[in-house]
């Protein structure tokens, strides 16, 4: 028996990307509008909670028209409205959940709540073939680091997650230590490539354990920058392009000698854990996904086959909740309440 076609509108503001999507049937994406703050936030050095549920607020009625135009549906074609209620930033969040729960009750629609977490895991459906169960997820993202083993539909079990920064986190404040600006992954990630001689860091195993550690790493780059002499002015506004490449700097050589570390632990990681567990594949989720070094080191070293979205699918986005979803609406989970609140520490698995 074929599943029942869903055609599900969903929004997703639960940092600083404004997003709202179309998509069929959890995998077909019709749009997927994603307005980022990345401009506006990069001459703080970082995300400011006040400026982004402000912004989110200008955006939301503009990306959500955008999302049914592109798709050309109206909202009599929707099966439902769904939204990220958690974890994120309360006020950005809370700008998301009224808009859809305003819709909900104008259209008489379904309301689905999703965990923002177990959004990035289905990600993996909007492209491809999605993996089969079980496989190992690891979202890496600027807020969490986890390691999962994805038994089945809304059937997960934690093996590890980062006991102090996340990966995402940590590669900001190092390339804020290095004067990259923000946002400091792809900063970082566009530095290294430049490197000749990586300086060595180290990495913390935390032996026995799934779990992740990554502020001795940070604190080991930010005394290697001090003892170089590393004290350029951070530009905060800086873009890519305009970033140093001086081949051998030792700026590009600390930035590729803290991302090798950090991919090593991801990487190696997510590997035990799938010898461990038996899991048939890998998946990668989160905006460190978009890493081209993570994806090439873990494609590279896995035995069993790698999932990892296009980087459009790893940042924040709504499709990924639509997809999220569609299978709690299929599997027949009870359709969230009007009286349901953003929860900003909302916990997974």
């Amino acid at each position: 028996m074929e599943r029942p076609v869903t055609v599900i509108l969903a929004i997703e503001t639960s940092c600083d990307e404004t997003s709202a999507a179309v998509v069929i049937n959890g995998q077909d994406v019709r749009a997927n509008v994603i307005s980022s703050q990345v401009d506006i936030h990069a001459r703080y050095g970082g995300i400011v909670p006040e400026v982004a549920s402000r912004q989110h607020v200008l955006q939301i009625d503009p990306v959500i028209r955008k999302a049914l135009a592109d798709a050309q549906v109206a909202f009599s074609d929707l099966s439902a409205i769904a939204v990220t209620v958690g974890p994120g930033l309360a006020g950005a969040l809370l700008v998301g959940v009224n808009a859809a729960k305003g819709l909900a009750a104008a259209t008489d629609l379904p309301l689905i709540g999703v965990n923002h977490l177990e959004a990035h895991v289905y990600s993996n459906w909007l492209e491809g073939q999605p993996p089969s169960f079980p496989f190992i997820c690891l979202i890496a993202s600027g807020g969490h680091t986890d390691l999962l083993l994805v038994k089945g539909h809304d059937d997960y079990q934690m093996l590890g997650r980062t006991r102090d920064d996340a990966a995402g986190e940590a590669f900001d404040k190092i390339a804020r230590v290095l004067g990259l600006g923000y946002p400091g992954g792809p900063a970082i990630q566009r530095v290294a490539e430049s490197a000749t001689e990586p300086r060595p860091l180290p990495r913390a195993w935390l032996k026995g354990s799934h779990d992740f550690s990554f502020s001795g790493l940070k604190t080991a780059a930010l005394h290697l920058a001090q003892d170089l002499g590393l004290h350029p002015p951070p530009d905060q506004s800086s873009n890519l392009s305009s970033l140093p490449r001086d081949p051998g700097s030792e700026t590009a050589n600390v930035a590729a000698g803290f991302q090798e570390a950090v991919i090593d632990v991801l990487v190696e990681k997510s590997l035990l854990a799938a010898k461990k567990t038996g899991a048939g594949s890998i998946a990668l989720a989160g905006g460190v996904a978009a890493n081209k070094p993570l994806r090439e080191r873990l494609l590279g070293r896995s035995s069993v086959p790698v999932h990892i979205p296009a980087p459009v699918l790893c940042t924040d986005n709504a499709a990924m909740v639509a997809a999220c979803a569609h299978f709690k609406l299929v599997q027949g989970k009870r359709p969230t309440t009007m009286a349901v609140d953003v929860s900003p520490s909302l916990s997974f698995a």
